[in-house]
């Protein structure tokens, strides 16, 4: 596997990610995938030449092998880092999607609109994409640790397994080469894993939270606005409006029969235009 490809492709998801994102990529290349390259291979580069069993039996040695260790861990963890990083490349393919057909619209209508103001912006449908990206990580994470521990037995790795699968003669004692040192590689491969669960779990919870009150802040803005709206109906309702001549006097001739005694001279001096003969 060429990982300096791996690593230039996922170096492109380090600018959509959040900072929670941002420390489990470093979790990712500095403890799992360094870690691989530079020691877990050559620890288990020759392990079945290693695994050595007090029989000349032919086949012996290799059907007590497959029995006792069925897929190796370093294959195992090369699978499952090839599997936790996939999903990170849906993010990025949907931000290409969003960069595509802004390019369209912008070659349809011109420079000046725009579909995205920033298509990296986890908004609507990129948001959802990258909430289950991190969903199908930890999945992928608790799915291959549950293997490891299903077919290595809580991770333990034994020196000497006996065997006694046909074409063995009769019960043989196989050692396992290198057997502290695998241990420590095994639980320290099976530490960084379960950071990377807890990474993700605190992103999504992150994510989940932000994007909570992001909402609370949408629906309070928009009670203050229809309270300020309300709040201006109520007002212009009890103001007084102007009345114009006209309706005076419409009004004059209205209650001019039902006025039994003129005005007083004063009230008519400063307003002749109201029931004033």
């Amino acid at each position: 596997m060429d990982w300096k490809t791996f690593q230039a492709l996922l170096s492109g998801v380090n600018k959509y990610s959040t900072a929670f994102g941002r420390i489990w990529l470093s979790v990712v290349f500095v403890f799992r995938v360094m870690v691989y390259v530079v020691a877990a291979e050559r620890v288990w580069s020759d392990e079945q030449k290693d695994f050595d069993c007090n029989t000349r039996q032919p086949g012996c040695t290799n059907v007590c092998y497959d029995h006792f260790f069925p897929i190796s861990h370093i294959r195992l963890w090369a699978l499952q880092l090839i599997f936790v990083t996939c999903p990170s490349f849906m993010v990025v393919m949907h931000v290409a999607y969003r960069n595509e057909r802004e390019r369209k619209y912008h070659a349809k209508h011109g420079e000046k609109p725009k579909l995205y103001e920033n298509t990296g912006k986890k908004h609507g449908g990129l948001w959802w994409t990258y909430l289950l990206s991190l969903f199908v990580k930890t999945a992928v994470e608790i799915s291959f640790l549950y293997i490891l521990h299903h077919i290595y037995d809580s991770f333990y790795l034994p020196r000497l397994v006996q065997c006694a699968i046909s074409p063995c003669p009769n019960l043989v004692d196989c050692y396992v080469g290198h057997p502290t040192e695998k241990k420590v590689f095994t639980y320290f491969m099976v530490g960084a894993s379960a950071l990377c669960i807890v990474l993700n779990i605190c992103e999504i919870f992150y994510l989940i939270a932000k994007r909570v009150v992001r909402i609370g802040h949408k629906m309070k803005r928009k009670r203050l606005l229809v309270k300020e709206q309300r709040s201006k109906e109520k007002s212009c309702s009890d103001c007084t409006l102007p009345i114009s001549r006209l309706e005076m006097r419409d009004m004059k001739h209205a209650f001019s029969g039902q006025l039994s005694t003129p005005l007083p001279a004063h009230m008519c001096a400063s307003a002749p235009n109201l029931f004033c003969e």
